[in-house]
């Protein structure tokens, strides 16, 4: 299925993992996409490489986010890329890792967490709104952590909490123009940059055992919900939170 033939998506964080797999599906459905990443080049150029193995047409564009400039820097790369195209669909995925311990977080780290978690999304939105088509799509990257209780995790969470926030309100804001705004979120989702967490003895079968539908996630899983939100059967949906983590700590398993 093709149903995104001649629009223009921008994924940040696109180099690895979620990111690289919704750069991934948008293409496969017809975008033309526009491949953020902040220090990745190398994962970044192999995306847009398969994106036009595949068919494709996608371009990479570099910013770190998190620091002065940020956003201007990658919005002055999308402009380039696109060559006075607009933009449909922008999809901010980027994040800087889990972390987040009471009493372990240091003040530059949890400042770190909020600049790359919610300052530049925010910012990014605000900027990507004069080229941002009306009936646009702007879908956000959460996480179910924000409905469990995980302390290693709080500042992490708090920062979801505060997308989540921000997905409503700009819903409310931005519906006049028929731009939608919504947030997935995943729960466990095992890629190929962090397999390695799920090494630790024991963890897999925890998560699954507290997952309904038994398994932990895929980062492709993730992506057909974006895609779906980026498509035109979701047009009448906005200012949702859309939990994609197979059933992640909904109670207890019979």
């Amino acid at each position: 299925m093709q149903d995104l033939i001649g629009r223009a998506a921008l994924v940040t964080g696109a180099s690895r993992g979620i990111g690289q797999a919704i750069a991934h599906r948008l293409a496969a459905r017809g975008a033309t996409v526009v491949a953020h990443f902040g220090t990745d080049r190398d994962g970044a150029t192999a995306t847009v490489e398969q994106i036009a193995r595949a068919g494709g047409r996608a371009y990479a564009v570099g910013a770190e986010l998190g620091v002065d400039g940020d956003v201007e820097t990658l919005v002055d790369g999308v402009r380039a890329s696109l060559a006075g195209q607009p933009l449909d669909i922008l999809v901010n995925n980027a994040a800087a890792p889990p972390a987040g311990a009471l009493g372990v977080t240091t003040r530059a780290a949890f400042d770190h967490l909020f600049a790359v978690n919610v300052r530049a999304p925010y910012f990014l939105i605000e900027q990507t709104l004069p080229l941002l088509s009306d009936g646009g799509r702007i879908i956000m990257i959460s996480s179910a952590a924000t409905r469990m209780a995980n302390a290693t995790q709080t500042s992490f969470a708090m920062t979801k909490g505060a997308i989540e926030t921000m997905t409503r309100t700009l819903a409310n804001q931005l519906g006049a123009r028929g731009i939608t705004v919504n947030a997935v979120a995943p729960g466990a989702t095992r890629s190929a940059t962090n397999a390695h967490v799920f090494d630790a003895p024991g963890l897999v079968d925890l998560i699954t055992a507290m997952t309904a539908l038994d398994r932990l996630g895929s980062p492709e899983d993730v992506a057909d919900v974006v895609a779906f939100l980026a498509s035109d059967a979701a047009r009448w949906v906005t200012g949702q939170v859309i939990e994609a983590s197979g059933g992640l700590f909904l109670g207890p398993r019979p």
